[in-house]
């Protein structure tokens, strides 16, 4: 399950608040994404990020909820094959831009598998999901350098 963005102590010594990532695997049909984000419009959480990736016979897309518990729950219902993946949620504003963060995993030398921005934050700042080499590293890099990680519970909740 994720965490809020309160840093916890661990053998490791800072683990990030992580949020989980799902990849659902879907049939390359007309209205197969159609049906996947209907069946969230009437479940208890939203989806807050959404990545396709097409191929010849299939999609992957990649989705964050509001609620990680209850979209594992709707997708085994749905009968929707699904893996998980933690990944980084990072706040974009200020000074701490795009490519300021991007230069300190450079730095680091931690690559970014892939990225893509979060559909809905309350307050309106940019939001970026991101999976890498290293989630511990990249966290504690990000905190030094005082970019805000959210965790599920920063999350707006389904409306």
């Amino acid at each position: 399950m994720s965490q809020s963005h309160t840093p916890l102590s661990t053998s490791r010594g800072y683990s990030p608040p992580t949020v989980t990532q799902f990849s659902v695997f879907l049939t390359n049909k007309v209205g197969k994404l159609f049906d996947l984000v209907e069946a969230f419009e009437t479940s208890t959480c939203s989806i807050c990020a959404l990545s396709v990736h097409e191929a010849s016979d299939h999609a992957v897309v990649r989705i964050i909820t509001s609620n990680s518990d209850a979209a594992a729950e709707l997708l085994r219902k749905e009968s929707l094959p699904y893996s998980l993946r933690e990944v980084l949620v990072v706040e974009i504003s200020g000074d701490h831009t795009l490519a300021s963060m991007c230069l300190c995993l450079l730095a680091a030398e931690l690559s970014i598998h892939f990225a893509y921005p979060l559909m809905m934050r309350d307050c309106g700042t940019p939001t970026i999901a991101l999976a890498v080499d290293d989630m511990h590293l990249a966290g504690q890099i990000l905190r030094r350098k005082e970019f805000k990680l959210l965790g599920e519970a920063d999350l707006p909740p389904k409306r």
